[in-house]
């Protein structure tokens, strides 16, 4: 069996928005950017989750859900989309192969730990990472994954064991698609910014409890000056480097993503020209900023170079400080007022 659709790989930051942008523009959205799939799909959020441990350490996440960018972005384009999920390996490869046959490139949520094109370093356990599936030769198929520079391949088995790994977030054979042929004008983009801004300043400043938005990095900073006393400078320093790998290395972590919805409200400004935009975007990268020097104090400290009550607090009060400059930057967004 051998099938190749012209597919156009292109790299991307993060994983999501790089499959959300290559399959929309091949369904023919060809204004689709990866910033702009990040923004509408209102990806950027924080949330911390004491009680579900991902790797032996607290889930962490600073960005939306998994799949919520592809499907509000496309939902808020009036894009079709198709998606489906597994009961079992046989029926989720069969569909894909029909996929194949009628040209139709589709993404796959999968596993990160069994990718064979992974750097053994970067493998782990962390079920929620995405790819695009455009083709197969023999017995590999032929994979776009949006992180890495160039096409690659997985064999049968590898994708049906990644497709269907174990854990939190199973993917169980998830499989999405737009339709293709849907036309989307100017305006449809700018009434879809709009939506997605609003949803972010919501997500970000107005979900009730202590552990999402702004509120939960604060509550994590509070945290975090306990967690040396309440759980040993060990175990601690554990929970700091579950911090860090969620920040930096899951899809483009922490930092990146405060980059790439700066990156949004630039190109956000093409569409509703208002002056604050700009400035908003500058806020949003002074705070991907802040969240990388956090990053190497809390690196310091699990790596064991630093580890005194000061340095949890200093890490604590470095998350205070971010919560503040979101906060800041989300109610500045949340307070212009659209003139087109």
């Amino acid at each position: 069996m051998s099938m190749k659709i012209e597919f156009e790989h292109k790299q991307a930051a993060h994983c999501e928005t790089g499959v959300t942008r290559n399959l929309l523009r091949y369904a023919g959205v060809e204004k689709m950017t990866e910033p702009l799939a990040f923004g509408i799909g209102a990806g950027l959020f924080f949330v911390y989750v004491p009680f579900l441990k991902i790797n032996h350490g607290p889930a962490i996440a600073f960005r939306t859900f998994p799949g919520q960018i592809f499907s509000r972005t496309c939902k808020a384009l009036s894009v079709p989309v198709i998606r489906k999920k597994f009961s079992g390996k046989d029926p989720a490869e069969l569909f894909l192969e029909t996929c194949l046959e009628n040209g139709q490139p589709v993404g796959c949520q999968v596993g990160v730990y069994y990718l064979s094109y992974f750097p053994k370093e970067y493998r782990f356990h962390f079920n929620a990472h995405n790819l695009v599936v455009y083709g197969k030769e023999q017995d590999n198929y032929i994979i776009s994954d949006p992180v890495m520079e160039h096409p690659t391949t997985l064999t049968s088995y590898e994708l049906g064991r990644v497709r269907f790994a174990r854990g939190a977030l199973a993917p169980h054979g998830k499989l999405y698609y737009p339709k293709k042929g849907s036309l989307v004008t100017d305006e449809q983009v700018k009434k879809a910014i709009k939506k997605g801004i609003g949803r972010n300043v919501r997500n970000m400043l107005h979900i009730p409890g202590n552990i999402t938005g702004v509120k939960g990095i604060r509550y994590t900073g509070n945290k975090i000056k306990k967690w040396r006393t309440r759980l040993g400078i060990k175990k601690a320093g554990l929970y700091l480097a579950q911090l860090v790998r969620m920040q930096e290395e899951i899809g483009t972590g922490g930092g990146g993503f405060r980059y790439i919805y700066g990156a949004f409200l630039q190109e956000a400004h093409a569409y509703l020209p208002d002056d604050q935009l700009p400035e908003i975007s500058a806020m949003f990268t002074r705070s991907g900023d802040a969240w990388r020097e956090a990053a190497v104090l809390a690196a310091g400290i699990y790596k064991g170079r630093l580890g005194s009550q000061e340095d949890f607090n200093e890490m604590g009060d470095r998350l205070h400080e971010i919560a503040g400059m979101e906060k800041q930057a989300f109610e500045a967004l949340s307070k212009i007022k659209w003139h087109s």
